[in-house]
């Protein structure tokens, strides 16, 4: 297999063990050494390090006797301890299906083990399905035969997501190693991200901290609620946005939005539940704007037909080198024309 010793510095080191002779090469033996109790179950341990294994194929794989601690048969509760050896027989993967397609992709970071976009708006992630093809998913096929495998077959590299119609920098991994140490970074929550956006009137403070959970809305398809409107409190997830105003114009300010947590729409409903919605973000509260609008003569035609809403940045650890790594997608030409106009006509 060739995997190098690595720390994970979440409690193991993984070693590269040997692999039998008459073993298919499509199975993936690994030995993790654990270095410190972890008070979870291996189950759950396992599905963190594994995202592409789900928790009940590994319930059945520890069942199996495919998942041994220290060379012994274990069960899926056990709780991994200081000095325990846990190795797991990982079946192959299922193949990627994902269509090759010829879609231009935005590519402003590359080395041998992650490459960075510049996400375009229009065009989702990735397929809901093998057959649907548009995708960012289809665009990596067809770029490049290397990405990570360590997601569900139709999500070969992509280790975060933006939505459709948000523009900006997105991380994708060629390697499973890279994945899930850039995985890992999310998680831990030390990736800061940068957003840039538009929002309608002028917040009272410079910035702030929003803590509001979030909840998938229980009738209206794709979209994002907070406690005190209809929904099960128990689907309410923890969400957190931090906010900076940039610049303040009459009836907008620019904005940076930094995400603690990363939950759909996040930005687009907190920033619309402290009565600043997004520009042209129709979906919560937004609404579209022309030349006329902003500078009260010129075109009536909408200077943009999505939320102004842009990754601007982001900074982590390289998952390979460890080195600190800053990366950052030029904002759009619709985005930077409604500021243009701001500051041109709507200057305080």
């Amino acid at each position: 297999m060739g995997w190098p010793v690595m720390a994970a510095d979440n409690g193991d080191i993984l070693n590269d063990p040997p692999v039998a002779e008459n073993e298919p090469e499509e199975v993936q033996v690994e030995r993790l050494h654990i270095r410190k109790r972890l008070a979870s179950r291996l189950d759950k341990y396992l599905r963190g390090r594994y995202p592409r294994l789900s928790r009940t194929l590994l319930q059945r794989l520890i069942k199996e006797g495919a998942v041994t601690v220290n060379g012994l048969p274990t069960k899926a509760s056990y709780e991994p301890d200081a000095g325990d050896v846990v190795e797991l027989i990982i079946p192959p993967p299922e193949p990627i299906d994902v269509i090759p397609e010829n879609i231009p992709i935005n590519v402003i970071y590359e080395d041998d083990y992650l490459l960075a976009i510049n996400k375009t708006t229009g065009i989702i992630c990735h397929p809901a399905k093998g057959t649907q093809t548009g995708t960012l998913a289809n665009a990596l096929a067809f770029y490049s035969s290397r990405l990570s495998r360590v997601n569900e077959p139709f999500r070969p590299g992509i280790v975060h997501r933006l939505d459709k119609n948000t523009t900006g920098v997105m991380l994708v991994a060629k390697t499973d190693e890279a994945h899930w140490r850039l995985s890992l970074q999310f998680e831990r929550r030390t990736i800061r991200k940068t957003y840039l956006g538009i929002v309608e009137g002028n917040p009272s403070l410079d910035g702030d901290l929003i803590d509001r959970p979030l909840a998938a809305h229980p009738s209206i398809k794709d979209r994002y609620l907070m406690p005190g409107m209809p929904s099960r409190a128990a689907l309410f997830k923890e969400a957190v946005t931090q906010y900076q105003v940039q610049e303040r114009f009459k009836g907008y300010a620019l904005v940076h939005m930094f995400p603690k947590t990363g939950r759909t729409h996040q930005l687009r409903v907190h920033m619309s539940t402290i009565g600043h919605p997004i520009v042209g973000d129709t979906f919560y509260g937004g609404h579209r704007v022309s030349e006329k609008d902003l500078a009260g003569t010129g075109s009536e035609e909408s200077l943009i037909d999505h939320q102004a809403l842009h990754a601007l940045r982001i900074e982590f650890v390289h998952p390979i080198a460890e080195t600190p790594l800053t990366i950052e997608a030029p904002v759009p030409a619709n985005i930077l024309r409604i500021i243009d106009l701001l500051r041109k006509h709507r200057s305080r």
